[in-house]
């Protein structure tokens, strides 16, 4: 049987301010890339991300990003590979105690918004990041887009490199993503990106923005949660896979059992 992850975008509130409708994506998805504070979560949101996560056997990845609160993460930020490395370094640390303590365990990494991008693209940038990685947890995977310099610098730290294809997101015909500030970059039709995820299963290709085919090589498959139709896109998805014969897994394999609660929290008595 065919075996693909779906993985989406979650935890990224801020405070009183929240987005996407979290409960229902990790009914659907298999791998949750959980924001690490630095384009969005905080403490509180991280490790509610992540107990939910833990408690439906969804697998946990540490959403990393620029410094870039009032971006979203989405803007590029010039920063020396020392800085990034040690940004990273500070993200996983966070996101690490906080799956700990939730019962479960990180098992990848995948950057967010502009990180991503030039990472992607940057050898310089990308291993900074990899090097984070490497050196606070070797045994995590790096999910990103294949033949990318963030992949080529996995394998080349001996991490596990991890492709993945976009449902909701066009692609230029040289295989990168389309630049969300280009109108049509970003799809909203369940049924249709149902029907484009299953060509990127069962026949590795999509059609680019110009019509022509686009060979693409996924082991998981996100849908952003930050789409008004991210859950009933990745319903849809779901089901006809489902309905395919092919099975919805976490690529890093079972997600670790939430551990047995050790008591009621309490409040803390005023001084």
């Amino acid at each position: 049987m065919t075996t693909i992850d779906l993985n989406s975008d979650l935890g990224e509130g801020y405070g009183a301010w929240s987005m996407g409708d979290d409960a229902a994506m990790l009914d659907v998805v298999s791998s949750a890339n959980i924001a690490c504070g630095f384009h969005a979560g905080d403490p509180t949101i991280m490790l509610a991300t992540c107990r939910a996560a833990a408690e439906r056997g969804v697998a946990v990845g540490a959403h990393v990003a620029y410094r870039d609160l009032a971006g979203f993460g989405r803007r590029p930020v010039h920063v020396t590979p020392d800085e990034l490395y040690a940004d990273v370094v500070h993200q996983l640390g966070a996101m690490t105690a906080t799956a700990h303590v939730a019962g479960t365990e990180v098992t990848y990494v995948k950057p967010h918004g502009a990180l991503y991008n030039t990472a992607c693209a940057d050898p310089v940038q990308a291993e900074a990041v990899v090097r984070a990685i490497a050196d606070v947890a070797p045994s995590l995977a790096v999910l990103a887009l294949p033949d990318s310099e963030l992949l080529r610098a996995a394998e080349r730290h001996g991490l596990r490199a991890v492709s993945e294809a976009f449902a909701d997101r066009a692609y230029e015909p040289d295989g990168s993503l389309v630049s969300r500030s280009t109108p049509g970059s970003v799809l909203h039709d369940p049924e249709q990106v149902a029907q484009r995820v299953l060509r990127m299963v069962t026949e590795g290709v999509a059609t680019a923005v110009d019509g022509s085919e686009v060979s693409v090589r996924a082991d998981s498959v996100c849908v952003h949660g930050d789409s008004p139709d991210a859950v009933a896109m990745a319903q849809a998805i779901r089901r006809l896979l489902t309905e395919q014969g092919i099975a919805i897994a976490p690529f890093t394999g079972a997600a670790t059992a939430p551990a047995p609660a050790t008591g009621a929290a309490t409040d803390p008595t005023p001084a």
